[in-house]
């Protein structure tokens, strides 16, 4: 018995050290499951510092683009993807099967909610499925989606298990949140901090020094769960204060005060107080829904997140209040809603990205047909807008197209918009972004969120 013990010692000291030096000395292969958002900039930034990395993507579309060499990620350098790919270091596949000769996997597939808002973790499901097909030792397997705390723990490890091989000894699980912000020209995946929580001690080390290769800071935590909740409370946290933001929205219409005002005034306090800034809505992956997960779960424990309820219920909200007082600031004119012509100026859900995903500008146009108002946008980072029930081009934004308009409302503040043009042509501006604040002389009305 003692000797056998020893021999099981001997081996996993073997597959954890073996799987170190090759990912210190880059020869580890590397996988990266989902080459969206998250994925392919992952993917650019292993195969950059020496890797060689295979993308692998159910979209035939995608793994065509990558092949070739071309880009469809706004954060990713199109030139150096291409020259990646000529240098074989970056490669793209819908093939699972090459999860056999791989070392490093890292799943970065979509978790967005489901009609009951509920998590639709399908995808998670279908990576870890695959995985498990061809898991060998020594591996590292790492999920970045988004999702519950205890993921890893309950939805992975066990099935995982079911290989015969054993976590922590023979290959090596954890989880690490992607910190993604879209246009970021200061903070991208190399110098935003790694959070690592691994199954055990080994399984943290393993990931830790992976990342280590690329990010200039690891930070380890305890356990998957911990690195799992602590992306849950990035965003819960900004969901709660923006929220707060809108309110005070609404609140300083009320009593007849400029809500930029009162922030930027605030902001001014060097302590206690960070600024955030009311909007349409929210939009993207990870505001809208990534705090809809931890109500999710913790609702199985009979616990009500009253203030994630709460923020979601404001913020959900934003979009018929931005109509109903685009109405009002239509009804002030003298025009009415039904037969406006109403142009949306900007239709992404942040400033200068191209990404529509869950943005507040769908439901501004849906409500604004619904009162019969006749809705065209322009965005000169969304050329063509699709969704389940319509599709639409944009406009040319010119002096025509803002003097046909009865109202402009200004739902993305792009910074390739001429906001003075929009402000000497247009009749009626109504700002949601306080995009109008620069603007000199304007001869349009402009309103303001």
């Amino acid at each position: 018995m003692q000797v056998a013990k020893i021999n099981r010692i001997m081996t996993d000291t073997t597959h954890r050290d073996a799987l170190l030096a090759k990912i210190k000395s880059h020869d580890a292969r590397v996988a990266v499951i989902g080459l969206g958002y998250v994925g392919l900039p992952l993917a650019v930034g292993f195969a950059r510092v020496g890797f060689d990395v295979a993308g692998i993507e159910i979209s035939e579309d995608k793994v065509g683009s990558i092949n070739r060499g071309d880009n469809y990620i706004q954060d990713v350098d199109s030139d150096e993807l291409k020259e990646l790919v000529v240098a074989g270091k970056l490669r793209a596949t819908n093939d699972f099967s090459v999860l056999k000769d791989t070392d490093c996997i890292v799943i970065c597939v979509p978790t967005p909610l489901n009609k009951t808002s509920d998590p639709d973790i399908s995808a998670i499901v279908s990576a870890r499925d695959r995985i498990r097909e061809n898991l060998h030792a020594p591996q590292l397997i790492i999920l970045e989606s988004t999702s519950y705390p205890g993921t890893v723990d309950e939805l992975i490890k066990p099935y995982l298990a079911e290989a015969g091989l054993a976590v922590g000894q023979d290959y090596f699980l954890a989880f690490s949140p992607e910190r993604v912000d879209p246009n970021n020209p200061v903070y991208k995946v190399e110098n935003t901090p790694k959070v690592i929580g691994g199954v055990t001690p080994d399984c943290t080390e393993v990931a830790a020094t992976f990342y280590g290769q690329l990010v200039k800071e690891v930070v380890s935590v305890s356990s998957p769960a911990a690195a799992e909740m602590t992306k849950l409370l990035e965003n819960t946290f900004r969901l709660i204060n923006i929220g707060l933001a809108n309110e005070v929205a609404i609140i300083c219409r009320l009593l007849g005060l400029d809500v930029w005002e009162v922030i930027n005034a605030a902001a001014t306090k060097p302590f206690g107080f960070m600024p955030f800034y009311p909007g349409p809505g929210l939009g993207g992956h990870c505001i809208p829904i990534d705090p809809s997960y931890l109500s999710w779960k913790l609702r199985a424990m009979k616990y009500r997140t009253r203030f994630i309820e709460l923020a979601n219920e404001i913020n959900t909200a934003m979009p018929e209040y931005v109509v109903k007082q685009a109405v009002l600031a239509l009804n002030d004119e003298g025009k009415a809603v039904k037969g406006a012509k109403t142009l949306l100026l900007g239709v992404a859900y942040k400033r200068d990205i191209d990404d529509i995903r869950e943005s507040p500008a769908h439901d501004v146009l849906k409500l604004m047909e619904g009162y019969g108002a006749q809705v065209t946008y322009h965005d000169p980072h969304v050329p063509e807008w699709r969704d389940s029930d319509f599709q639409m081009k944009s406009v040319e934004l010119t002096p025509v197209t803002l003097k046909a308009q009865d109202i402009v409302l200004i739902i993305t503040d792009h910074s390739a918009v001429d906001y003075q043009l929009v402000s000497q042509h247009a009749r009626l501006v109504f700002d949601t972004r306080n995009a109008m604040k620069n603007v000199k002389n304007p001869a349009a009305k402009i309103v303001k969120l």
